[in-house]
């Protein structure tokens, strides 16, 4: 018995059909040329987990300049941003009745004086009891301490810089009446910097005197290593945090005021690393591409911290898949490739 010719007629019908409709079969894809690559194999690796503190850049040596006396002021030659020498004047203070105290305070002494060389030849001569020269002794003791502390308040009539810097703030002017307790002047000496950051209670247990941490800043753009020399023995009470200072090595640009961050240790971690050069970015998606049967696959994967010249893979790739680290940018997926030894 014979087939029967119906699936054949069907079968031609078709054709003519589409035929007749102008669609044509698509074109074969075309393909990819082989690409050689270098490629390694992904592992789980340890590193010491880390947390970024912000803190600012602030002057070791810093001082807020007052007046010791009160007085007008009749010269304040200082300006913010002029740099001083210890000793040099900031300002004078218009203090007459201190000096009218001075020149009286001599006068007395220059007289107790004169009656001391006086009470030395009449005792001895046997003249002057011993009660007596005793008593001019100590009137001449009284004189000389007057004038000593009448020098000492003049001299306070003079504001003079307690070190070598430069002027950051002014605060009064010429005619403005000096009291105790009231700022003139503020100074920094600029050659010795610190970063100070208020590091949270569950870090700073970690943190040792002389420590060494990497220290970011802002406005440099570069690391520099940062020395722990202080470390708050309490909390402030508001943030929970205590104040931590490190000692900055001096460095061009480097200025009182500017941003920065200090990276502190806070345990280890293990995570899986490949080299940078694996990760391609391409809009906002970050890929690698991994090696199966000599063809390049491609993986969507989620970065984490980069490591030196590694950077972490959070998700997209397990340990142990061999990724492409050279060349991976010019790849496309299911593409054949040849390892470069």
């Amino acid at each position: 018995m014979k087939s029967s010719p119906a699936p054949r007629v069907v079968a031609l019908l078709a054709a003519l059909a589409l035929a007749g409709c102008g669609q044509k079969p698509a074109p074969p894809a075309p393909t990819l040329p082989t690409a050689t690559v270098r490629a390694q194999v992904a592992e789980r690796k340890q590193r010491i987990a880390t947390e970024e503190t912000v803190g600012t850049v602030r002057a070791k040596l810093r001082a807020v300049i007052e007046a010791k006396i009160t007085g007008r002021i009749d010269q304040l030659p200082a300006v913010p941003g002029q740099k001083v020498k210890a000793g040099e004047l900031l300002a004078s203070i218009d203090a007459r009745e201190v000096q009218a105290r001075y020149d009286s305070a001599r006068a007395v002494r220059q007289q107790a004086e004169a009656e001391m060389k006086r009470s030395v030849s009449l005792r001895e001569q046997n003249v002057l009891s011993q009660a007596e020269f005793d008593a001019v002794q100590s009137r001449f003791r009284v004189a000389d301490a007057a004038v000593t502390e009448a020098a000492t308040m003049l001299d306070y009539t003079k504001v003079t810089a307690p070190f070598e810097g430069v002027i950051t703030r002014k605060h009064a002017d010429v005619g403005d009446l000096a009291t105790p307790g009231k700022p003139l002047l503020e100074m920094e000496d600029s050659r010795a910097l610190r970063l100070e950051a208020d590091v949270p209670e569950a870090v700073v247990g970690r943190l040792t005197l002389g420590q060494k941490l990497p220290v970011r800043i802002a406005a440099l753009e570069k690391e520099m290593e940062g020395v722990v020399s202080e470390i708050a023995p309490a909390a402030d009470p508001g943030s929970r945090t205590f104040l931590v200072k490190l000692d900055l090595p001096p460095t061009a640009g480097l200025r009182a005021g500017q941003f920065g961050r200090v990276v502190m240790p806070v345990g280890e971690a293990a995570a899986l690393r490949v080299p940078a050069s694996a990760v391609v970015q391409r809009g906002q998606m970050e890929m690698v591409f991994v090696v199966t049967n000599n063809r390049a696959q491609l993986r969507l994967v989620k970065t984490g911290k980069r490591v030196g010249n590694e950077i972490e893979l959070v998700s997209g790739l397990a340990s142990g898949e061999a990724v492409v680290t050279a060349g991976a940018a010019q790849l496309f997926d299911g593409q054949p490739v040849t390892l470069q030894p």
